[in-house]
């Protein structure tokens, strides 16, 4: 029965142990944004678990999002718990609504039949964090220094101890030094259960690689100094159990190599075959049994030598008193305990004195009586059922080699212990497993490798594809390849996720602003001020709302407010530079260059550099801002054009092509792009290619009079003055202002045409 209870209990239980004791060790070592990361997680995972939701309230707590944590927390009466109010109060203290944080306190205590929740419950703390988060403790310190090199050096160390610190996965991703995922989290092998697979009676050795935060099988203990006591694990500082090489969590067995040895190893009985209740009276009464025995095997333990000499017969037929027989059934019985378990103890019977009286009366062992050898019958009872055959246990000579030591010798573990090993080592897999994925796409996020990032996202499973985090890494891809309309769409099902969350919202409301929609980033700026008005989000957004109406002025002070509220925005350095380009250069490249202080990967500042120095006709200086950008940011069209500007205006028309062409592969739905690629097409005289491009950028942007002008000016060169009049009559109706533009080229010959205008 109680194998069949372990073994139909579901791998959920051991799964949510995991996830909580990672939460509660990652919260204990102030590593609050890997709390944040495994809540969620186990949220997603277990949306009506209340331990699951109370673990997320608390890390969004932790991390300064009160509003958010009260959200989870603020349920219907009849869907709370006890433990719901209670955080419902902390949150609404936070927040400096103290009468709601005591009537949540009063229904609480109203509750006479509380329990709390395991999260909520009392639980086992370190005194001190282990040496893992204590290196990515440093690495983040070293970032804020201005350290690059030293925090990296951390942060590598970190993973290398513990590979599920998320805080030092990302502080790499900041510095953009990220190894491998192979590297940091290696293959695991699939998880197979001991007894199911293998005859042996031994454990497979657990290898979790998990490090200090492996969690421990309660769900309220710290896993920091609480490894799971289910035999034999590989410790984090061994160098062969924790990372060997495995394919995928979804193979279909374990490599015999790590199985077989192991077992094998394991179950051998020693050297010597160990004592048995047989051997407590010598030598078995048949005759050739008793004349193999008479001459010690090499084999023959040190109880049987000091055995043999009371069994002389010589000695047996001079002292057969009462003493001699106290004295050997005290030595037999302190040499069978040395060896022998309690088991093994309980079951063997204490030494016959009629069984060594009949053996004194046959006169030899060569003619035992029948008393003698039902003694021996009973005595080597215990030994026939722990041996691989009772037959011929009375038909052949003795064999040591063939007998199973006794169940006390054997390193064992029952089924259920089997079952739950199994199961626990399946959610250690499960959530490695789910970080491995993870750390892939946020390393192609973060090497900006947007459409790699969202080919990893989509392996995850379909709860946690639903999840804030997710939606807000595909709304920053879509971002980042200039598809506005699917970033929009992410970042509204981040808003609906998550409707207090402040994280990631400053990308938001630049996206709004490209897209031009005043009223929806009105909405946004006035939400976020009103959830934290002392959040750098929210009057970054704020800033972008009134840039969007073209009040410049409001709009560096919002900025310069998101900065005192945190100095090492570099994004609110980056849009103060923007604000400032048009009117003031040196300004803007003082921003720029605090951003980089602030951030040296922050592409956005040395685009915004690159343009300055443009702006300048330093052409080399700009070239090479903008270089550096595309460093970064590789697979920016963006960027590439403007690479592509300066080749141009350098006179190197071919390279500037070459670029324009890669920046279309990349993009091509980006219209600046293609239309400077037909711009160096017109410079070229390659007529064709350019009406292809123009055409294709006017069904587009019909109302775009560049692009129609520079059409009409193609067609003149090409000789077709009817089709080139008809366009600049649409130019004249779509901008009245291109009048000049058009009267100066419409007196200029068609071979001397060297407009570029527009």
């Amino acid at each position: 029965m109680l194998q069949e209870a372990t073994q139909s209990t579901p791998p959920s239980i051991h799964l949510q142990q995991r996830y909580s004791s990672l939460v509660w060790s990652c919260l204990d070592a102030n590593l609050i944004r890997s709390a944040v990361f495994y809540a969620e997680r186990y949220y997603v995972t277990y949306t009506d678990n209340h331990d699951a939701r109370h673990l997320y309230a608390i890390a969004l707590l932790r991390s300064g999002q009160p509003h958010s944590a009260n959200h989870l927390v603020d349920l219907p009466p009849d869907s709370r718990c006890a433990g719901c109010l209670e955080l419902k109060s902390r949150c609404c203290t936070a927040l400096g609504r103290h009468r709601q944080a005591r009537e949540a306190l009063e229904q609480m205590l109203g509750e006479p039949t509380h329990i709390p929740s395991t999260s909520m419950g009392p639980r086992t703390s370190s005194a001190f964090p282990p040496q893992a988060a204590l290196h990515c403790q440093a690495g983040m310190t070293a970032m804020k220094g201005h350290q690059p090199e030293e925090a990296a050096s951390s942060f590598r160390q970190a993973l290398k101890l513990d590979p599920m610190l998320w805080d030092a996965f990302e502080g790499l991703c900041a510095l953009g030094d990220i190894p491998e995922i192979d590297e940091i989290y290696p293959p695991r092998p699939v998880v197979t259960n001991s007894m199911m697979s293998s005859t042996s009676q031994t454990q497979v050795p657990i290898a979790t690689g998990a490090g200090f935060f492996t969690p421990v099988a309660s769900g309220s203990g710290n896993l920091f100094f609480n490894p799971i006591p289910a035999g034999p694990r590989d410790s984090i500082g061994t160098v062969d159990s924790s990372f060997y090489p495995e394919d995928s969590f979804r193979q279909s067995q374990l490599r015999p190599s790590r199985s077989q040895p192991a077992t094998t190893l394991a179950v051998l009985p020693p050297a010597v075959r160990p004592l048995s209740s047989a051997d407590e009276t010598g030598p078995v009464a048949k005759k050739p049994r008793s004349t193999r025995q008479r001459t010690a095997p090499p084999s023959t333990t040190a109880a049987e030598t000091n055995i043999r000499p009371s069994k002389s017969v010589g000695a047996l037929l001079q002292g057969a008193d009462d003493r001699s027989k106290s004295s050997k059934t005290t030595a037999t019985s302190r040499s069978t305990m040395a060896m022998a378990s309690k088991g093994s103890r309980e079951q063997q019977p204490a030494p016959s004195i009629t069984r060594r009286s009949s053996r004194l009366l046959s006169g030899a062992p060569s003619k035992p009586t029948q008393p003698a050898k039902t003694s021996r019958d009973r005595r080597r009872a215990p030994v026939r059922t722990l041996s691989h055959s009772d037959s011929d246990m009375d038909e052949e000579p003795m064999n040591t080699e063939a007998l199973t030591p006794p169940t006390p010798f054997l390193v064992s573990q029952t089924p259920e212990q089997s079952q739950s090993n199994y199961e626990a080592q399946m959610a250690d897999n499960e959530i490695y497993e789910l970080t491995r994925i993870f750390a892939s796409a946020s390393r192609a996020l973060a090497l900006y490798d947007c459409k790699l990032c969202m080919d990893e996202l989509e392996n995850l499973p379909t709860k946690h594809k639903r999840s804030a985090w997710v939606m807000a890494m595909v709304g920053k891809a879509h971002y980042e390849l200039g598809e506005y309309a699917e970033a929009q769409r992410a970042f509204e099902a981040v808003r609906n996720l998550e409707p207090y969350r402040l994280w990631d919202m400053e990308v938001y409301s630049t996206l709004l602003w490209h897209q031009q929609q005043s009223i929806d980033l009105s909405f946004l700026a006035q939400e976020l001020v009103s959830i934290d008005p002392r959040s750098s989000q929210a009057w970054i957004a704020v800033g972008n709302c009134f840039s969007l109406q073209k009040e410049r002025a409001q709009a560096l002070t919002c900025f310069r407010r998101a900065l005192q509220l945190d100095s090492a925005c570099a994004y609110a350095y980056t849009l103060s530079g923007h604000e400032s380009i048009d009117e003031d250069l040196e300004k803007a490249i003082g921003f720029f260059q605090s951003a980089l202080r602030a951030d040296p990967r922050h592409y956005n500042a040395w685009y915004g550099l690159g343009t300055c120095y443009m702006r300048m006709s330093k052409l080399r200086l700009a070239d090479y801002h903008y270089r550096k950008a595309v460093t970064i940011h590789p697979r920016s069209a963006v960027l590439l054009g403007c690479v592509g500007m300066i080749q141009e205006r350098t006179g190197n028309l071919q390279g500037a092509l070459g670029l324009f062409d890669q920046a279309v592969r990349i993009s091509p739905e980006n219209a600046l792009v293609r239309y400077h690629r037909a711009k160096i097409y017109i410079a070229m005289k390659r007529y064709s290619a350019a009406v292809a491009d123009l055409e294709a950028l006017r069904d587009t942007s019909p109302d775009e009079s560049n692009v129609i002008f520079q059409l009409a000016r193609v067609y003149r060169l090409m000789g077709n003055k009817v089709k080139a009049t008809q366009l600049l009559a649409v130019v004249r109706d779509v901008s009245p202002k291109s009048v000049s533009k058009i009267r100066k080229l419409l007196d200029t010959e068609k071979d001397d045409d060297v407009m570029d205008e527009g």
